[in-house]
């Protein structure tokens, strides 16, 4: 093993208290469900888009050890935080499969499965996170920084502990598309969601990346939901938003590219809650030995999730925001030995620890940017995870 490399063999998972030791990922019709821990990998990934760093190394050894364990094509799965720095959360399971996704799941009746509500509460509240708007558009006006992310915690506590199983039910019901995870954590809580937002798959040589930025409210009446849908489609606001994410991560995959492909302008593409512009980029990676996770290394964070210039933006979040992101706006996924994988933002997404969930939920900002409605647009995203819990947004 790698020195100073933090890999966890399966003799050593009785420090991790009450690990349920599964793994849930969801893409179209295809669901991948994990089973069991035979490594965490704990490498911060720092420089885990090149070859030769620590946190590539742990990773390929742990697969090594696994094929010569007798898996065929093992994977390693699970989630990176925001932080670059901070701890991985990934794993090789014991075993894994591929499975068909029923699309057309539904809950049995109307029960209602959630503990009753004891209180829940914002951090920031409203006010703070209007003042941390001002306070970036400020910067915008005396600083390189041309966008910055921030986002808000909404912390429920509830009367009994949350029936996971059921709320991730609950979840995939009420979202019949995104890409829907569970991912299981050391301290023994439960990270799931549902995101709209794929960085990178990559089958072969071949990757798609589809990054989001620039979002409004859906609306019931369907003539007013198309004008909200083509009002955003030409906000000059949120173009310039989304121009900033797609234009950065072209200038990072090109090098890597035998073949690139990036649309002249976004089109539409919509939840259950939200319209968002989005952009799917396309190519043909040069180097065969770059897998899905090193690109999606490469990619992370994007200024759809941190901000623009990425450094600066990054530094200006830990100021103004209250609290550590942890793995939301990090990356959940897979990817196996031959390279092929999957990584999606981590966002409509919260924590299930026993009686308690934190969801969480960010908005991009730029100079243009309003502190009401930026307010009132993460208000919209966190209502994903609410409705599924069965509160109202």
């Amino acid at each position: 093993m790698t020195t100073g490399a933090r890999v966890l063999c399966r003799e050593d998972t009785a420090i991790l208290p009450d690990a349920k030791e599964k793994f849930l990922f969801t893409s179209g019709e295809n669901e991948l469900h994990a089973q069991g821990i035979r490594e965490r990998i704990t490498v911060p990934v720092r420089n885990g888009r090149t070859t030769g760093s620590l946190f590539s190394q742990a990773v390929r050894e742990a697969l090594n050890r696994a094929r010569s364990a007798g898996q065929e094509n093992p994977i390693v799965v699970g989630a990176i935080p925001f932080d670059l720095g901070d701890v991985s959360c990934l794993y090789v399971p014991d075993n894994h499969v591929w499975r068909k996704h029923n699309t057309e799941e539904t809950l049995p009746g109307n029960n209602n499965r959630m503990p009753g509500l004891l209180g829940q509460k914002s951090i920031p509240d409203e006010t703070g996170f209007k003042r941390a708007v001002r306070h970036a558009i400020v910067n915008f006006q005396h600083s390189d920084v041309r966008k910055a992310v921030l986002s808000v915690v909404r912390e429920l506590k509830f009367d009994a502990p949350v029936d996971v199983d059921w709320l991730l039910k609950s979840l995939r019901a009420q979202n019949r598309d995104g890409y829907q995870f569970q991912v299981p954590l050391p301290e023994g809580g439960e990270l799931i969601g549902v995101s709209p937002e794929l960085l990178v798959r990559k089958t072969g040589n071949r990757f798609v990346s589809n990054p989001l930025a620039g979002s409004t409210k859906r609306l019931a009446d369907p003539i007013a939901d198309k004008d909200a849908s083509e009002k955003l489609l030409n906000s000059k606001k949120d173009q310039y938003e989304h121009r900033l994410v797609v234009e950065d991560i072209q200038r990072i995959l090109e090098p890597h590219c035998s073949e690139l492909t990036v649309p002249s302008s976004p089109s539409l593409l919509n939840t259950a809650t939200l319209w968002h512009l989005s952009t799917r980029i396309g190519g043909q990676i040069a180097d065969p030995t770059l897998t899905a996770l090193q690109l999606a290394c490469m990619l992370h964070p994007t200024p759809a999730v941190c901000g623009y210039p990425t450094e600066l933006a990054h530094r200006l979040i830990r100021f103004v925001e209250p609290f550590e992101r942890g793995l939301f706006t990090g990356i959940v996924g897979w990817c196996d030995a031959k390279g092929n994988g999957e990584w999606v933002i981590t966002i409509r997404c919260g924590i299930v620890e026993r009686e308690t969930i934190r969801l969480f939920a960010g908005a991009g900002i730029v100079e243009a940017s309003q502190p009401d409605s930026e307010w009132a647009e993460v208000q919209t995203k966190l209502g994903t995870m609410l409705n599924a819990c069965g509160i109202a947004a």
